[in-house]
């Protein structure tokens, strides 16, 4: 949240509530586990990057919604500048503007170049990604109504990977644009999915949890006829209520959101793809991932390492973004536990199977600066894998 303004609306928020509970700086310092001297210097302004987790545990520890503190707004992560030689051609050919292909493109050649794409959505090589995205959505719009279906899956990947690498002005009216031409509503829901993980990414929790639920209770299947594309897209839409729900200080909803989410995983038994257009899986391991993850924004390490134990080693999809999320999750509770060799294992696996995705996730920046901040001198492995995703001196 490092807009003056919204920084000052959330210490306003946080100074009324506190008043009106009667408590003071110190008993919400004891309370959320914040220091009485960052609460005071919030109330006071001083404070310009609160981070999502921060204000939850101040809405816990008030008894109010996240989404209150912050007056509906707020970013988890904050967009970054686009690459101008990276993201540019996608840009352009967003907007209509990558000029004429230069050979005359069929519906066979796009199908085989969105299939192309699976290998480096599987293992989050964005810069291939950006390399041939351009290409092909120029391409699917010379395509009329027998395209129509490619040409939302391919805004879905589009959509999903600028939220990934946190292009999201950029995400947003690519992914408005899948959910409006979708012609399958499967289609639909998969970039509604996605449209909800963008308002995620950005502290946006109410508009997340409300779109998700909405369309989790549209798509609500009959289980005795139930397709596993149905279940799983239900599943899907249904950990994102979860997720919205934790962060937002409604734990209740999250579980709520998540027991059903296991009922859909169990009845599928096993991993699968959750959709044609992004890496997403769903299945068993998966919600216990999602599980350790509400665990984690919750502030229960023990509980995320317990979870953790219980999920395989070696997963199906052993890069999928819920996996490696979950990684990160479980770097942080062995960091906060004062397990930083354990923790340090973890990232450096990380930064070697999907380098690109680090480098993306400020979450593995606040747990390597967590790690450091605990320790009088860094080893090279340390100084190698700060530099490896980008973190400030």
């Amino acid at each position: 949240m490092p807009e003056s303004s919204a920084v000052n609306e959330l210490a306003a928020r946080v100074f009324s509530v506190r008043k009106r509970r009667g408590l003071s700086q110190k008993q919400l310092a004891r309370l959320s586990g914040i220091s009485e001297s960052w609460v005071s210097k919030l109330e006071q302004g001083i404070h310009r990057d609160v981070r999502l987790s921060t204000v939850r545990k101040l809405a816990a520890a008030l008894q109010v919604s996240t989404t209150y503190l912050m007056g509906g707004r707020g970013d988890t992560e904050h967009e970054v500048e686009p690459d101008q030689t990276l993201w540019a051609p996608t840009y352009q050919a967003l907007i209509g503007l990558a000029g004429p292909p230069g050979e005359e493109p069929t519906i066979d050649s796009v199908r085989g170049g969105i299939e192309a794409l699976k290998a480096p959505l599987a293992g989050n090589r964005y810069s291939e990604l950006a390399a041939a995205l351009p290409v092909l959505l120029r391409d699917v719009e010379t395509f009329d109504g027998e395209g129509r279906a490619l040409r939302s899956q391919l805004l879905n990947t589009a959509g999903w990977v600028l939220t990934q690498t946190r292009q999201f002005a950029m995400a947003e009216p690519t992914l408005d644009r899948a959910i409006d031409i979708a012609e399958d509503r499967l289609d639909a829901a998969a970039a509604v999915n996605t449209r909800v993980w963008l308002h995620l990414r950005q502290g946006q929790l109410d508009q997340a949890r409300t779109l998700a639920t909405k369309w989790a209770d549209d798509m609500e299947p009959r289980f005795s006829k139930a397709t596993t594309a149905e279940l799983t897209m239900w599943g899907r839409l249904l950990i994102s209520v979860s997720n919205a729900a934790i962060r937002d200080n409604r734990p209740g909803e999250a579980e709520d959101a998540l027991k059903l989410a296991r009922a859909a995983a169990v009845r599928i038994g096993y991993e699968v793809l959750s959709d044609t257009s992004t890496a997403r899986t769903f299945g068993p391991t998966t919600v216990g991932m999602i599980d350790a993850e509400n665990a984690a924004v919750l502030d229960q390490p023990d509980r995320v390492l317990r979870i953790a134990e219980r999920i395989s080693s070696q997963p199906r999809y052993a890069t999928s973004v819920s996996r490696l999320r979950h990684q990160l999750d479980v770097a942080h509770a062995l960091t906060v536990t004062r397990r930083h060799a354990e923790s340090l294992a973890v990232l450096q696996r990380l930064a070697e199977v999907a380098p690109e995705w680090l480098a993306a996730q400020r979450y593995g920046r606040d747990i390597l600066s967590h790690m450091f901040a605990a320790k009088r001198t860094l080893t090279p492995e340390m100084r190698n894998l700060a530099d490896a995703i980008g973190l400030p001196y």
